[in-house]
C-alpha cells in the first residue's frame, strides 16, 4: 500500500495562484498584463507560504 502524505503545505502554491486568478479577473478589462502579473503575485505568495509552513515544521 502507498503510504498516507500528511503534509499538505504544497496546497498553498495551488491556492495562491487561484487566489490570482481571482483577483485577476477584477483588473481584466482593463489590462491583460495586469491579469498574468496577478497571477505570478499568487503564485509567489504561494511559494512563500509553502517556505515558512515546511520551515515551521521543520523546527517543531
Amino acid at each position: 500500500m502507498a503510504e498516507k502524505k500528511d503534509d499538505k503545505s504544497t496546497w498553498a502554491i495551488g491556492g495562491g495562484v487561484l487566489l490570482g486568478i481571482g483577483v485577476g479577473f477584477f483588473f481584466l478589462q482593463e489590462s491583460t498584463m495586469a491579469f498574468v502579473g496577478s497571477i505570478l503575485a499568487g503564485l509567489g505568495f504561494g511559494l512563500m507560504v509553502t517556505a515558512i509552513l515546511s520551515k515551521i515544521k521543520k523546527q517543531g
